[in-house]
């Protein structure tokens, strides 16, 4: 066991526990409580900057310190049986190319229709997996806050999760699958301030980004759907639903 790669995951694991129950949960319960734009405004900007600060300063170090093993983390999971079908099924044949193909459109349609058909109901009415409400716009001038709070998750909390972590954990025990699912049930956990349902959504849906990350072989995908995903709550619920471009 490499002494030096345990020293900096127990570096990072505290840090990102820490940030997640006490700071962002404290934090998170004042965000709820404000009604003023210029306040929210300024706690979202904050937001931003340690996003790339943390999850991005976090990534940067540990890649650094173990970029020759993130290849060899990737072959190790893409190398267990269910991944390996996967990759042979999608990548391989034509009829799974095709699916690949059918499965962006209907994440397009699975995003935007359910806005569609509920245009005339209540942005708050909408059922939300997690305690999320408070982070969606109320203004319009919060919109360009809740896109870049959706783009910065997608980028760094995925090169944190998919990327950095696994590798890290993979230098300390060597097996592919085994790091990836440590990495997505700490991603879940991190989210402990939307409460239980938010920490299995997130857990869940941590396990589809490691999946799509290990079938594809690029962090790009994962990344991709991460922000999208985020978009459709962080800015289309608030935008259709919400009316807020109305409310300057």
């Amino acid at each position: 066991m490499d002494l030096q790669l345990l020293a900096l995951l127990l570096v990072v694991v505290t840090l990102l526990v820490w940030r997640a129950v006490n700071r962002e949960r404290r934090e998170y319960a004042q965000f709820k409580r404000m009604r003023a734009t210029a306040r929210r405004q300024k706690v979202m900007r904050r937001w931003l900057v340690e996003s790339a600060l943390v999850f991005g300063g976090l990534s940067g170090a540990v890649l650094l310190a173990t970029w020759d093993l993130v290849p060899v983390a990737l072959a190790d999971a893409q190398e267990w049986a269910p991944i390996a079908a996967s990759r042979a099924f999608f990548l391989d044949t034509v009829i799974g190319r095709v699916l690949v193909i059918v499965g962006w459109v209907l994440l397009a349609v699975a995003l935007v229709l359910p806005f569609l058909l509920l245009r005339n109901a209540d942005a708050d009415d909408v059922p939300k997996l997690g305690d999320i409400g408070a982070l969606l716009p109320r203004t319009r001038g919060e919109l360009p806050y809740g896109a870049g709070l959706a783009l910065s998750a997608g980028v760094f909390e995925e090169t944190m999760f998919r990327l950095a972590l696994p590798t890290l954990l993979f230098g300390i025990v060597p097996n592919g699958p085994l790091a990836f699912a440590i990495a997505s049930m700490l991603f879940g956990a991190l989210h402990l301030y939307q409460k239980w349902v938010g920490v299995l959504t997130a857990t869940l849906l941590g396990v589809v980004f490691a999946y799509l990350y290990l079938v594809s072989g690029t962090i790009l995908v994962p990344i991709v759907v991460h922000v999208l995903v985020d978009l459709r709550s962080l800015v289309l619920l608030p935008l259709v639903l919400g009316k807020v471009w109305t409310k300057p």
